[in-house]
């Protein structure tokens, strides 16, 4: 290794490279040379972790340190492999270690890294982007407005409906309406939309505002022997209950994932969203879908409102837009909404954006994402892929003694642990069962997800996922749960 200067004339290590050569990372160095501790070590003292036993995690140290990834298979830092029933968080939809997405990234790079999006100017890539995406969208969908994560355009939906009141006038009709176990993000406003209390305790939130309803989660929330019309009546008179005690003047906006995905792969039953909707036009209360995880073919369709009948004014999409290749999000504003936004503003700047709002990277790799999506034909293949999980897991989980239910549509599947049902029955403490279930499938190879607030696993894997894959997967769930029975009856 050559010797070389730096800026204050220090001897230090220099890689002996030519012009032509890339130049080493930090990773090849760490390769390169002696590194005194592992990289596991070198994470558990120094990053911070979400949704993570903070103590632990400084004590312990990560659980794997993934270092490569092919297709639907991860790989930890000793070489072994895992198939990824999860995407990631649910999110890598075209699988890992895609060429084109690569190249997309590289080409843009170079020709434009980055320009801001304020004041009017404008970069190519997330203007061809928009137009894309309301092609896809559903009917009525106006405009695109970009920010990187779920979280911060769930926030950016809430100040979009407060604007919209008050340039029409409305200055009391703030109130937005969620529904418990909805999972919309975690910034404080989207926190507060999402349903966990779990996420909220020691957070001082919900904030003031912000309503909770209940869920069409039959398991838990239907009464014995109510028929599915039965049940999505009573939720919707509850809606409207809701909203006459608060007041219609002072409720503005309901919001609701297609599939209730963190909150437990949760499929609402025939009509449930034009019954909601029905209650929402008549006291005039917007539609806000939360497509952050259903969005882009996880349920075979396009959007899941495409699917269940909903039809949004604000729509919000994150996670599949790229396959999490880049951070990137957006609000996809209705015609309706933008009009007011529009032409009540007058002259006045809209004061809301951020420094990669429109980030020339982020829309040249969704654009690239979108091309392998649609020539590979991955949203119809997505449900048939998805077709065969869930039906693979109900064959294996069906008498299960410790399953209450297998449930899911299109490419994403729940199965959740009950000590008993007839009525249902949950364990305690909740989730121990799910819990060990899950470290029982990494332990085989096998990545699943612990949802919050139940016994729960989820799998939401890529759309390239092989049969055979899914069937591995289902095999490896089925004997999780099997030695769980076994180590607590």
């Amino acid at each position: 290794m050559e010797q070389g200067l730096d800026i204050r004339g220090s001897r230090v290590p220099k890689f002996a490279y030519r012009a032509t050569d890339r130049i080493p990372s930090t990773l090849d160095r760490m390769s390169a040379t002696s590194h005194t501790e592992s990289r596991s070590d070198t994470d558990r003292k120094h990053v911070f972790h979400p949704f993570s036993v903070l103590q632990r995690h400084e004590q312990s140290g990560p659980r794997r340190m993934m270092v490569r990834a092919s297709g639907s298979t991860v790989y930890d830092e000793d070489g072994r492999g895992y198939l990824d029933a999860m995407a990631g968080l649910w999110c890598v939809n075209i699988g890992y270690g895609r060429r084109e997405l690569a190249d997309a990234l590289h080409d843009q790079t170079l020709r434009l890294a980055y320009y801001h999006s304020f004041s009017s100017m404008a970069t190519d890539t997330p203007a061809l982007l928009a137009e894309r995406l309301i092609d896809l969208a559903p009917e009525g969908m106006s405009k695109v407005l970009y920010g990187t994560s779920g979280s911060d355009a769930n926030d950016t939906q809430i100040k979009l409906v407060r604007l919209y009141n008050n340039l029409l006038g409305r200055p009391q009709k703030k109130k937005v309406i969620s529904r418990r176990r909805g999972y919309h993000g975690v910034t404080i406003a989207s926190g507060s939309l999402t349903g966990f209390d779990g996420m909220h305790q020691g957070f001082d939130l919900p904030m003031e505002g912000i309503l909770h309803t209940t869920p069409p989660y039959r398991l838990r929330e239907a009464l014995p022997g109510e028929s599915d019309a039965d049940f999505v009546a009573r939720l919707a008179a509850e809606l409207d209950a809701l909203i006459v005690a608060e007041g219609p003047d002072t409720v503005a906006a309901f919001i609701a994932e297609p599939v209730q995905a963190a909150g437990g792969v949760i499929v609402p039953p025939d009509g449930y969203f034009p019954a909601i909707q029905e209650v929402l036009r008549k006291h005039d209360v917007l539609m806000i879908a939360d497509e952050v995880v259903c969005g882009f073919g996880r349920l075979g369709t396009w959007f899941g409102s495409d699917l269940l009948g909903i039809e949004p004014d604000l729509m919000t999409v994150a996670k599949g837009i790229t396959s999490a290749y880049f951070p990137l999000s957006a609000c996809l504003v209705s015609e309706r909404v933008w009009r007011v936004l529009a032409d009540e503003s007058g002259e006045r700047a809209f004061g809301h954006g951020y420094t990669y709002t429109s980030h020339p990277l982020a829309a040249a790799c969704a654009l690239a994402n979108l091309d392998v999506i649609e020539r590979d034909g991955l949203v119809a293949q997505a449900g048939e892929r998805g077709a065969r999980l869930n039906a693979r897991l109900r064959e294996a989980f069906d008498g299960h003694p410790l399953v209450g239910e297998v449930r899911g549509r299109g490419l994403i599947a729940a199965v959740e642990f009950t000590a008993g049902t007839e009525p249902t029955r949950l364990f305690d403490p909740i989730g121990r069962i799910a819990t060990r279930v899950d470290a029982e499938c990494l332990e085989r190879g096998v990545i699943t997800r612990v949802l919050p607030d139940s016994d729960t696993i989820s799998f939401s894997p890529p759309f390239v996922i092989t049969e055979a894959e899914i069937d591995e997967v289902v095999a490896v769930a089925r004997e999780a749960a099997d030695v769980v029975a076994a180590e607590i009856a």
